[in-house]
């Protein structure tokens, strides 16, 4: 009896029939995408879409209102053609294509929901790109109502919906604090670069990543090296465990065991499950506006810009900072008298504490204070960081410190101490933001590492002070900043400033 085989009909089913077992449980490359996003993610960009919609439609309204009346009808809104419309249907016009412009740049992309800096720049990138889009438009069709919308709507309406966003993402952080609203990550990679991936998720957790486990590398499936999290397969297991464990996005940590053809697996057996894809560099610490990237021979390669410590960067704050001084110091006037004569009616001494601090490049000048502490102080730190076993730590910070008065207590608890510090700014010894400054014994333990903070003036507020200055270890201090100094940004000080307002008016200042 004669044998017959037959042929596979298609090259899939030829594929599918050599692969081995486990793998053909993934599910075959070039199904139709069945999308995993977060199911929160839909709901929410329909509030942002409302919310957005209100903002736009009394904003528009009301720049109508004011510059021309809800009811004007001009015989012509142009003197180049021919047309009479009335001046609520391009209104009308502009709202639609505000809300458009909002969609088509990614404003409420997933992928930028709640990220801060990210989702505002789109905002205003959106509204600019429109706005100039109008401006071009009424120039050559010589529209001058098109001006009131330009002064008026423009500025207003970005300004409200960054506060919109801004607010919507302070509620997102707090649903996220209570465990909603998550983004499942699987992890994938060497254990120790899972570790520090996990770690620098924990430590973000307003980002709202809920990690799942990991995978790793076969070898590590049977070592005993403990990881933060569970083990859920090896590289091959990716696809399988990222639908089993119905994850939003795999990681992907920088490790040798992750050559470029791997990635490459990964990322098919992901294509079919619509789940998002993270490469995570190794390097760390540097802002976005330092790192651009240029495919090069389909090679994505990556560019980091070098720290800038000098230019028209350095003297831009240099001059914002010698004039917002003079106003701080004005307005602060009656504050500081005030805090003048408490300190003298509650203890005996002078009213100021002066004492030299390393400044830029290594530079020493003598900080101002008002004196919260009694006299003697400096005399008695050594006794009290040798008592409580950080004589050796570049940080002398005592706990429960005995020496600090009440009064000065208080005027600690509000910053009130450091207002004094203004007079620095404007003698060009200190920032407004900058890295915290310190005594000369505290500079003589640094590492080469730490020693990089001298790259910039020393702030009177900065990073360490609005992350929680009086309760972060030494470690933790350095890393934000180095961070500031590496990467700062008028921009970034702005928003440091407002962080510190906030801190202040929270009473959780230096203690």
């Amino acid at each position: 009896m004669a044998v017959t085989t037959e042929r596979p009909r298609f090259a899939a089913e030829r594929t599918r029939a050599r692969v081995p077992r486990r793998v053909r449980d993934e599910q075959p490359i070039g199904l139709p995408i069945r999308r995993t996003n977060p199911t929160w993610e839909k709901a929410f960009q329909r509030r942002l879409v409302v919310s957005d919609a209100v903002l736009l439609a009394a904003t528009l309204l009301g720049t109508q209102s004011v510059w021309l009346g809800i009811d004007a009808t001009p015989e012509y809104v142009s003197t180049t053609l021919p047309l009479s419309v009335p001046y609520s249907a391009l209104t009308v016009a502009l709202f639609v294509l505000w809300m458009l412009f909002l969609k088509v740049f990614g404003t409420r992309s997933p992928r930028v929901i709640g990220s801060g800096f990210a989702e505002y720049s789109r905002v205003g990138g959106a509204s600019f790109r429109l706005f100039g889009l109008v401006a071009i438009v009424a120039l050559l069709l010589q529209f001058a109502p098109a001006r009131g919308f330009i002064l008026t709507a423009f500025p207003v309406g970005v300004l409200l919906l960054i506060v919109s966003r801004w607010a919507w993402r302070q509620w997102l952080r707090r649903q996220r604090r209570l465990g909603r609203y998550l983004i499942r990550v699987l992890l994938v990679g060497a254990p120790s670069s899972v570790e520090h991936l996990h770690e620098e998720f924990t430590r973000r957790k307003y980002l709202g990543f809920e990690i799942v486990g990991a995978c790793l590398p076969q070898r590590a499936m049977r070592d005993s090296t403990e990881i933060p999290v569970d083990r859920l397969g090896s590289f091959e297991d990716v696809g399988s465990v990222a639908r089993r464990e119905r994850v939003h996005a795999v990681a992907l940590a920088g490790s040798e065991e992750l050559p470029p053809e791997a990635v490459r697996r990964i990322g098919w057996r992901l294509e079919s499950t619509g789940v998002d894809l993270m490469v995570a560099p190794a390097i760390t610490e540097v802002a976005g506006t330092r790192i651009h990237t240029r495919p090069v021979g389909g090679l994505p390669l990556m560019y980091v810009d070098s720290p800038s410590y000098d230019g028209g960067k350095k003297i831009a704050k240099s001059v914002l900072d010698f004039g917002l001084a003079w106003i701080a110091i004005i307005l602060t006037s009656p504050l500081m008298i005030g805090t003048a004569i408490g300190v003298k009616l509650t203890s005996p001494g002078p009213v100021l504490f002066r004492q030299q601090r390393i400044g830029l490049n290594g530079k020493a000048f003598e900080v101002l204070k008002f004196r919260s502490m009694r006299i003697g102080a400096d005399a008695e730190l050594a006794d009290l960081l040798r008592e409580q076993g950080t004589a050796d730590k570049p940080l002398f910070k005592v706990e429960n410190d005995p020496r600090i008065t009440r009064f000065g207590a208080f005027i600690r608890k509000y910053s009130l101490d450091e207002l004094p510090q203004f007079f620095n700014v404007v003698k060009g010894e200190m920032s407004i933001v900058g890295p915290r400054p310190q005594r000369a014994e505290e500079v003589a333990l640094y590492d080469n590492a730490a020693g990089r903070r001298l790259l910039v003036k020393p702030g009177i507020t900065g990073l360490w002070q609005v992350s929680g200055r009086s309760d972060l270890s030494w470690e933790d201090t350095v890393r934000l900043d180095l961070y500031y100094a590496e990467n700062w940004s008028l921009l970034d000080d702005f928003v440091i400033l407002l962080w510190t307002v906030k801190t202040v008016l929270q009473s959780q200042g230096a203690r």
